[in-house]
């Protein structure tokens, strides 16, 4: 399993956890997925990828690897389901995670946090389409748990490390909840939350960080906020990588 800490490989790793498949990690900082010898993994040079043993198969997009992890280990359909219908439902959020969600989601983050010019109109379009997309869900939970039939799916925990960044995306004021409007997601996302797997999850990702001198939220260590970590953003990559090797 090949990941540097970004929100697209916690959706495998928590299948994974959830599934008890063993597996090791390869962590790799975000500008080495551009290089060898992640490229030869992964000519895209996206994360996450994976490389399984047990079929000699190398795979890359998260949405894949979860198919393939479903469909290979998940013999006791304890995330998925034998039935047609509630497959098809399954796969259905998979795409609207993959095509609507994370997109919207991530180009909020960069337009936001990322870009080297604030460009007020991207903010407003990319913050509306995180705020659409938390209204779909809204009403997609309305008088349930889960997405699709009476347990958690993989369906659902694919939301799950994204909707944990929302907060960071919108640059939301501390000590608002940017989920609170949305009372359904909110409940789903914290019983999501409490699973020991996403628990473990977490605790993985945490260290890979810190050994990135990360903390939790993306931000480098000793940047307390928004204005400081800009500040950071606008050094240049070299004096941002001796920043980050004096904090690990």
């Amino acid at each position: 399993m090949c990941i540097p800490p970004g929100p697209n490989p916690w959706k495998v790793i928590c299948v994974l956890e959830e599934l008890q498949i063993p597996y090791k990690i390869h962590s790799f900082k975000f500008d080495d997925v551009k290089n060898p010898p992640f490229i030869n993994v992964n000519p895209n040079g996206r994360v996450p990828a994976i490389v399984d043993p047990n079929t000699n198969l190398t795979l890359w997009e998260s949405g894949a690897i979860i198919q393939y992890l479903e469909e290979v280990y998940d013999t006791e359909k304890k995330l998925t389901y034998d039935t047609l219908n509630e497959r098809h439902l399954l796969n259905q959020y998979l795409h609207f995670q993959m095509s609507g969600q994370g997109p919207y989601y991530g180009q909020a983050g960069w337009f936001t946090v990322l870009h080297h010019e604030k460009l007020p109109s991207a903010m407003a379009r990319y913050h509306a389409e995180i705020h659409r997309i938390l209204g779909v869900l809204e009403g997609l939970l309305e008088g349930k748990e889960w997405l699709v039939g009476d347990k958690c799916t993989f369906a659902d925990l694919i939301f799950l490390p994204w909707n944990a960044r929302v907060n960071m995306v919108l640059a939301t004021p501390p000590g608002e909840d940017p989920l609170e409007p949305y009372p359904n997601v909110r409940a789903w996302h914290q019983r999501m939350e409490s699973r020991p797997s996403w628990k473990r999850t977490m605790e993985i990702r945490d260290r890979l960080m810190g050994e990135q001198g990360l903390q939790p939220n993306g931000m480098p260590r000793g940047l307390t906020n928004m204005a400081e970590y800009e500040a950071f953003m606008a050094k240049s990559p070299e004096d941002q990588q001796k920043y980050l090797d004096l904090q690990k």
